[in-house]
């Protein structure tokens, strides 16, 4: 896996810049334009569905994908969760990540610890668990049978957006994903029952750059402290 800084920003191919990359921590320092941003967050004609451009205004500009330092004993590749300031890294070399924004678990389903990501679903069907059955009946309506039970098909109006990334324990699912949504306001709040969501551009990168098998570490409340001034830029 090629852990090139630039092409994770810009989402660029990395044979494409690796002549250009700076090197050293200065890349960090690098101020991006409004206009690279719309870049970034532009509409995507992606196989199946379109993906709606970002209304940056909307959106906080700290959670908006950028290469910033990170202080971590994690080998690059590894993706580290930082539900207490809503952001995940994915380590890179050289003291250096990616740092994207998401949207985490409401007070009563944060979880921490360590997993892997065992499947990675493009457009994925959701199934939910029976204890949200329980709690949101009326979600019922919206279902389906689907090949791997009751659930939702995968498209614009499912909550797992465009991508889904899905979290083991051993041979457990912990029935925790890293996934997209189509409410891209909702990144940097609580609002998920305990999954991690991410603006559908982002977990297109993310998705593009995570083999099968990545080590993903969700903090606790201390593992976040200790690394929120290390990531600040």
């Amino acid at each position: 896996m090629d852990l090139n800084r630039r092409a994770f920003v810009l989402g660029l191919p990395a044979a494409a810049v690796c002549s250009t990359l700076p090197t050293g921590s200065g890349l960090a320092q690098l101020a991006l334009s409004r206009s690279t941003y719309q870049a970034i967050y532009a509409p995507i004609d992606d196989d199946l569905y379109p993906i709606p451009g970002i209304d940056l205004s909307k959106i906080n500009q700290n959670y908006l994908r950028k290469v910033v330092p990170y202080e971590t004993s994690e080998a690059p590749g590894t993706i580290v969760i930082d539900p207490r300031s809503r952001y995940l890294y994915l380590v890179l070399r050289d003291g250096m990540a990616v740092r994207y924004g998401v949207g985490v678990g409401r007070s009563g389903f944060s979880w921490s610890g360590t997993a892997m990501i065992k499947d990675k679903q493009e457009w994925p069907d959701w199934y939910p668990p029976k204890e949200m059955f329980g709690r949101q009946p009326e979600l019922m309506e919206q279902m389906a049978e689907l090949p791997g039970g009751t659930g939702m098909p995968g498209g614009p109006g499912n909550p797992l957006g465009a991508r889904a990334m899905y979290l083991w324990q051993g041979n457990k699912d912990t029935l925790y994903r890293i996934h997209g949504t189509f409410e891209p306001w909702t990144i940097g709040t609580n609002v998920s029952s305990g999954c991690i969501r991410m603006i559908n551009q982002d977990v297109i990168d993310l998705y593009n750059h995570t083999p099968l098998g990545t080590k993903v570490v969700v903090l606790g409340s201390a593992g976040s402290k200790r690394n929120q001034a290390a990531s600040r830029s």
